[in-house]
Parts: structure tokens; sequence; C-alpha cells
């Protein structure tokens, strides 16, 4: 972390000194999407409906296990038809063109996504496995973090604050010169780590036999970095 003295244009110098925060905290909410896809015929309404018995039982399973309902929601709701093309290529044989007929809809595809919170972590496996029996055809972007970071995050920037302020101090010492004004603070990005469990097909956990996954949140680092810019007296 090197310092920078500079003339400015205002007959004043200045450096500047930067300093990194880091606090380790236990990650307090699970997050994971899953999503039903139907796939049928013509019936567009007959297909809509299957999806949304599908996709209400697992949020029902998400309910059942004490997750709130402001901790469920829909991430993304799509119909799509599904077409068949025809093979409108000259004939090699034949120099006339053939009448080519558009694309003819064969049927629909629904598909519904659904997030779901959970802050009870000795639930989180258990519930991994429902939603899949109950209908769910993937289970993804299982995560941990922490629901509202800005305690972390100020006791983060704190601890850069006062190092950089350290710094700072000591540079002047060895430098033999004053500390001025505290010209301006930048805050860099922060680093919040997102730990993440990934899950193979959804299919392998479908089964009634299949035990459910032990899941572990682990811990995450947030790191937090300061520049500040003092005056040199």
């Amino acid at each position: 972390r090197a310092y920078s003295r500079s003339a400015e244009p205002t007959s004043f110098r200045s450096f500047s000194v930067t300093g990194e925060g880091k606090v380790v905290a236990i990650p307090d909410v699970a997050k994971f999407t899953f999503s039903v896809l139907t796939q049928g015929g013509k019936d567009l309404g007959a297909l809509q409906t299957e999806n949304t018995l599908k996709v209400n039982r697992a949020i029902g399973d998400a309910k059942g296990s004490g997750v709130a309902d402001e901790d469920i929601k829909t991430e993304q709701y799509s119909v799509e038809p599904r077409y068949k093309y025809f093979d409108c290529r000259p004939d090699y044989y034949s120099s006339e063109a053939k009448a080519c007929p558009p694309p003819e809809i064969v049927g629909y595809t629904v598909q519904q996504a659904v997030s779901v919170k959970v802050r009870d972590f000795s639930k989180v496996g258990s519930l991994l496995s429902e939603v899949v029996q109950s209908g769910a055809n993937s289970v993804s972007q299982l995560s941990f973090t922490l629901d509202d970071p800005t305690e972390v995050q100020n006791q983060a920037r704190a601890e850069a604050i006062q190092k950089a302020k350290d710094k700072a101090k000591s540079i002047a010492k060895a430098g033999r010169f004053d500390l001025g004004r505290l010209l301006s603070i930048e805050e860099g990005e922060g680093y919040y780590p997102v730990y993440k469990y990934g899950l193979g097909g959804a299919e392998s956990m479908a089964m009634d036999a299949a035990p459910a996954p032990t899941i572990q949140p682990g811990s995450q680092d947030i790191q937090v970095t300061v520049t500040l810019r003092y005056e040199i007296e």
C-alpha cells in the first residue's frame, strides 16, 4: 500500500494512505432458487394448471418449514411455444421451388422460478429435497449470506479508517512533517463473498430414498478499503 506526495495547484502538498478493515461474519440467511418446467401439447391451460400445482406444492413445503411469505418470491414466469419446422430445401432433381409452410406450433413450455430465503439452517437440507419431490425440476443457486450486512460493514469500515489514520501518523513521523487537514475519504468496493453450495441434477434428489444433503454455512470475510488524503504541513 504505497503512498504518494503531489504538488497541488493551490500551493499545498498532500499524500494518501490506504487502510483495510476485515470482520469475520457468520451468515444468517440461506437462499436458493427452484424452478418447475412443464412441457406438453397445445392445451396451454392444462399445462399452466399442472405447473402451478407443482409450484404451489413446493411453496407449501417451504411455508410448512417455517419460511415466511415475504421470504418467498416468484423470480420468473414464462410461456414459450414449441414449433415444428418444415424442410423447405429445393429438390436436387427438380428446379421447381417448393411452397414452404410457416412453422407450426405443436405445444408449449411453461416455466416458473421461485427464490426462497431460509433463516433456520437446520431445515435447508430437507427443504431442498422436499421441493424436488413436489415437482421442481431444478434447484440451484444455494448461497449463504447476511440478511443485513450494514452492522459488520460499519465495523470493517471503522477498522479500515483507524488503520489508515495510524499509517498516516507513522508516515508523517518518518517523513518529519506534520499532518494537515483531512482532505478526502474514499471507499473502495467492499468484498462480500457469498458461499455457494452447488447441486447436481434435480432428478437425483427426486427419489424417495435420496437423503437430504448436509448443509454447512461456513463464515464470510467482510472487507472494506478506505483511502484518506491529508494535507502536508
